[in-house]
């Protein structure tokens, strides 16, 4: 079993890179179904969850070549509508290729999907947008069957934003006849690149990014190339990582807008940041950082969830008192019985976490409970005194590619034994 060593408490320089958004890439090798011929999609990181997609792509008996970051589809060749338990589970969020598959082949046969242990993420909101639009759902011995003869264009109203629902009414709409109205859509920048991707195979999609997306089925026979975004998660990681450890450090390949809360908290904490087009620098003095405001995560544009446990990392040292409070994921807190080893002092009750900040933190053998309680055990680990051993990679192997030669490029003592 690989385990990450860290020797931390060493000050930061240098320049690093963010990959590809692995919450575009994957909901886009979905919509990939829908093209004729081959797809080209770019930045497309090595991460274990998008090896699993590709793995499904060719159960499904599509064409995939791999040749660096870039993908190559080949879905005129799919001839299968079921997708296996072994491979649902290897990725939580494997539910996005169902509104794909009853699209194009009138039938899917998936079962539940598997991923990190976070609490509920139920589906029932992409089986009742996919009902809407004509399909009939079978729960059965843990399997999910959808079926339709022919699908149609409907109105759909979500109680709740929910991007992989957003996603999955947006990929199935897209093809078929009618016009569909998705209200209190998901807004995350992944469902505009999204668009961007379907709109490029021929389809007519707007919206995203507001809360109401429009799609105007059509049938197209396009196939396209396309470039992903820029991961603001692992943007957010490393900028968290240069706060916790301190330094100067220039963040590039991300689109700034993405990060506004992260960098807005930052700010709040004593880090000094600079937007310069694509990338962000960012300077933690020998100053003692502040607590930030209480930080409370919402659906996009509001704080993401997915980066309140690396920031919770940064303000473990900090003077004061810092209030989370998580409202997306009931589990988001696994990580703090970890950070506790390492000297934190955070308290949890329910969805709220306190951190009042100690002096120092020590280093200490850790494992990741999942994929950003991991990244946040590795930002904490920079900022500790002496080396700590983290466990448990496959969940961070889910999220970030290449992640200790990118830190060792900014002067992070790291290694992968």
């Amino acid at each position: 079993m690989s385990t990450l060593r860290i020797n931390g408490g060493k000050r930061l320089a240098g320049e690093i890179e963010v990959h590809g958004a692995k919450n575009s890439v994957l909901p886009i090798l979905a919509a990939s179904l829908l093209a004729n011929g081959e797809t080209v999609i770019h930045n497309c990181p090595g991460l274990s969850d998008v090896d699993a997609a590709v793995k499904i792509l060719r159960h499904l008996g599509c064409g995939v070549k791999r040749e660096g970051t870039t993908i190559t589809i080949d879905s005129s060749t799919m001839d299968r509508c079921d997708i296996p338990d072994a491979l649902m589970r290897e990725m939580r969020s494997s539910v996005i290729f169902l509104g794909a598959i009853v699209a194009r082949c009138g039938e899917a046969v998936l079962s539940m999907p598997g991923g990190c242990e976070l609490g509920p993420r139920p589906i029932d909101m992409h089986l009742a947008a996919l009902k809407s639009m004509g399909a009939e759902i079978t729960e059965t011995g843990g399997n999910i069957i959808c079926r339709s003869k022919k699908l149609h264009g409907a109105r759909i109203d979500f109680l709740t934003p929910s991007v992989g629902a957003t996603e999955n009414s947006m990929v199935a709409a897209s093809c078929i006849e009618g016009t569909t109205v998705i209200n209190n859509a998901a807004r995350e920048p992944e469902i505009c690149d999204l668009q961007d991707y379907l709109n490029k195979l021929g389809a007519n999609v707007s919206g995203a990014g507001t809360p109401v997306i429009v799609v105007e089925g059509r049938s197209f026979k396009g196939s396209a190339e396309h470039t992903v975004i820029p991961d603001r998660i692992v943007a957010a990681t490393y900028l968290t990582a240069v706060a916790c450890a301190g330094g100067d450090v220039v963040v590039k390949d991300l689109i700034p807008a993405h990060v506004s809360t992260i960098t807005q908290a930052l700010e709040e904490m004593g880090c000094h940041i600079e937007t310069h087009g694509g990338s962000i620098r960012i300077v933690k003095n020998e100053n003692r950082l502040v607590a930030p405001r209480p930080v409370i995560t919402r659906p996009y544009p509001g704080f993401p969830t997915d980066a309140q446990p690396m920031l919770m990392s940064a303000t473990l040292t900090a003077a004061g008192t810092t209030v989370f409070v998580e409202n997306i994921f009931e589990n988001r807190f696994r990580h703090v019985s970890e950070l506790r080893r390492m000297g934190a002092d955070v308290k949890t009750e329910g969805r709220v976490a306190i951190v009042s900040g100690v002096e120092k933190l020590h280093a200490a053998p850790v494992a990741a409970t999942d994929l950003r309680g991991g990244a946040a055990l590795v930002v904490a680990a920079l900022g500790a005194e002496g080396t700590s051993v983290i466990s448990e990679l496959k969940h961070i192997d889910r999220g970030y590619y290449g992640l200790e030669n990118a830190l060792r490029g900014i002067g992070v003592d790291i290694e992968r034994v």
